[in-house]
């Protein structure tokens, strides 16, 4: 449990901190004989909350990835922490090592968390932020892009993200503590796809967001038994994402999913870098190539149940394999409405029309003619 705890909390510390003192963990024994782990750099904060069998109130700061490595490697014994002078000894068993302590006083205080606004099931919300993180933007110049947007409105939670050239959006539900709740929050996208998936120990994560000014602007915080994570957030300026999203299609096609991926993997396995992987579909097939000219070249067909007008269309075959492994059903639905406008990826809805809770958004590559 140590181990784990130690694990969490130094999960967010920097690796080259800006000041040393960053690189450390604050470890507080509390008069109710509780151990606090915490780190904080400033941008992120984390802290997790331990029952002790006994210890003695104190605060002490050691090396946050030292203490890491060393827990993850004790025997499955009680841990002794005794802080001796300016270093601290770890007594596990026969086991025991000796760290130089840090000056906590020049650790910065962590940040109070914003107003508790609601909680949601801890494995939707994981599941949900890796759909919608796939596409976020790796590039940390443009960071609006590097976001996740959350916009809260009543008990749905609309989560969105785009690198420009897809788009994935997720709605789900939550339970407000205010039923009238709204709330906009652009949240650093790695950031929360990391916090998203550490926090399913617990059966729910609780959202602490302040709606409209107040405290905790510019902030957002996260926990779940026992821990608790805050972050800040970005400039909430994002693209009108809805407006992409196209409400008429020409086409449809419905395909197995673990089937088209496997597809889409082989003959990637000839597409040079940035050059895409064609579709052509009609009647009840699709035929999928890669490669052209002089070069190595890869073709497969597939069985699909397709609607509409015949379609040739290109896709990155790397957007077109994150978006698969997003949607989390056995049939795939591609919608289509021309060659060259947007497509959208979703899981076959169990009733047509219904709009599904997750849609991935994917701009074709222009074939040349």
């Amino acid at each position: 449990m140590l181990a784990e705890a130690v694990a969490w909390t130094a999960r967010s510390l920097p690796a080259r901190p800006s000041v040393p003192v960053l690189a450390g963990m604050r470890l507080e024994v509390t008069d109710q004989q509780q151990l606090k782990l915490s780190g904080f750099d400033y941008e992120v904060s984390a802290e997790v909350t331990l029952e002790l069998q006994t210890g003695d109130p104190g605060v002490v700061l050691v090396s946050g990835r030292l203490l890491a490595e060393i827990t993850r490697a004790l025997p499955a014994q009680p841990v002794d922490f005794v802080v001796e002078g300016a270093k601290a000894v770890v007594t596990c068993g026969s086991a025991r090592f000796t760290l130089l302590t840090m000056p906590v006083e020049d650790y910065p205080s962590l940040p109070a968390m914003p107003p508790a606004a609601g909680r949601v099931g801890s494995d939707v919300f994981s599941s949900a932020v890796a759909q919608v993180a796939v596409a976020a933007g790796k590039d940390d110049t443009l960071p609006m892009l590097t976001g996740v947007r959350m916009e809260i409105e009543g008990d749905t939670v609309t989560l969105a993200a785009t690198d420009r050239y897809r788009l994935a959006v997720r709605e789900l539900k939550w339970q407000p503590d205010q039923p009238d709740f709204s709330a906009i929050a652009m949240i650093p996208g790695r950031t929360l796809a990391d916090t998203a998936k550490s926090l399913t120990t617990g059966a729910e994560v609780e959202i602490a967001l302040s709606s409209t000014g107040g405290t905790g602007e510019g902030m957002i915080g996260f926990s779940s038994a026992g821990r608790r994570t805050t972050t800040r957030l970005l400039d909430p300026e994002f693209p009108k994402y809805r407006s992409l999203l196209p409400t008429e299609f020409s086409a449809h096609a419905d395909l197995a999913t673990s089937a088209f991926v496997e597809a889409v993997k082989r003959v990637a396995l000839v597409a040079e870098r940035n050059t895409p992987v064609r579709l052509a579909f009609h009647g009840g097939e699709v035929v999928l190539e890669a490669g052209s000219g002089d070069e190595a070249q890869a073709v497969e067909v597939l069985p699909v149940d397709f609607d509409g007008d015949e379609i040739n269309i290109a896709f990155n075959h790397q957007f077109l394999l994150e978006g698969l492994g997003a949607i989390d059903s056995d049939v795939a639905r591609l919608q289509f409405t021309t060659s060259t406008k947007p497509a959208i990826l979703t899981g076959k809805p169990v009733d047509d029309g219904m709009t599904p809770d997750y849609r991935y958004l994917i701009m074709p590559i222009r074939l040349s003619s």
